[in-house]
């Protein structure tokens, strides 16, 4: 029944959603990665080919609703419905909160949080009607935190606990579970770019002393995707060497 399921991940390309895409293929799921930069894509699938799998791939903005919403209810259509989701993908506009216009507040909300909410809708109707189903939202420490110069990144994390949580009340009975996993600080791209001084007080905060990888994040993410997690539903899973406890 396993490899029956089709996963879906956002933000697949690099960083964190690369390794969940690849996590799930060893754990034998058939994965489909949506992502809006193509090259990045195609260096995915060349990776997953060189570790010996195949991965379906969508090119698209998912702020579109129209265009998430028929590629996921043609990837539905195609295999018997989604089991799992996996909405990873994310964005940081980063500014002190006077001087966040808003555009860089809507355009963090819309990427973050309102498309996982449309992706959400498409995949759990297939879901509900397999009476089967794994919601993973990767939100962030900053939504359960805050964390200054974000309002808008830790706002668009904190919403995606929210209707996680909902979600779970909803359809829980339907046999569809719904998780967040709320990362630290991991690293990828986005904390690359910060300075050594942002990083040395990241880790003075962080009991176990080191940064996280995208691989901790993605083994979190398959277990709760996986059938042992069957009774674990609206809870947020923070993986962040006890930074947040």
């Amino acid at each position: 029944m396993t490899e029956k399921r089709l996963a879906v991940v956002t933000g697949a390309a690099r960083g964190i959603g690369r390794a969940i895409v690849l996590e799930l293929l060893r754990q034998g799921r058939m994965v489909a990665g949506l992502d809006i930069i193509e090259d990045q894509l195609q260096d995915l699938e060349q990776a997953v080919k060189a570790a010996g799998f195949d991965v379906k791939t969508r090119c698209l903005d998912i702020t579109q609703t129209d265009k998430l919403t028929e590629a996921l209810e043609s990837l539905a259509s195609d295999h018997g419905g989604i089991g799992i989701l996996v909405n990873n993908a994310g964005i940081t506009r980063d500014k002190l909160m006077i001087q966040m216009d808003d555009e860089d507040f809507d355009k963090v909300i819309s990427v973050n949080l309102r498309a996982a909410f449309v992706a959400t809708r498409v995949a759990a109707r297939s879901m509900i009607r397999n009476k089967f189903g794994r919601i993973v939202n990767i939100s962030s420490v900053a939504g359960v935190m805050g964390q200054a110069g974000s309002t808008n990144y830790a706002a668009s994390k904190a919403g995606l606990i929210g209707m996680t949580k909902s979600i779970a009340r909803e359809i829980g009975k339907k046999g569809v579970t719904a998780n967040c996993i709320a990362p630290g600080f991991i690293q990828t791209g986005m904390t690359a770019v910060l300075s050594d001084l942002v990083k040395n007080a990241a880790l003075e905060v962080i009991p176990v002393k080191r940064f996280g990888t995208v691989e901790d994040v993605a083994k979190a993410v398959a277990f709760l995707a996986g059938d042992e997690a069957g009774y674990i539903t609206g809870q947020v899973l923070c993986v962040d060497g006890g930074m947040a406890m």
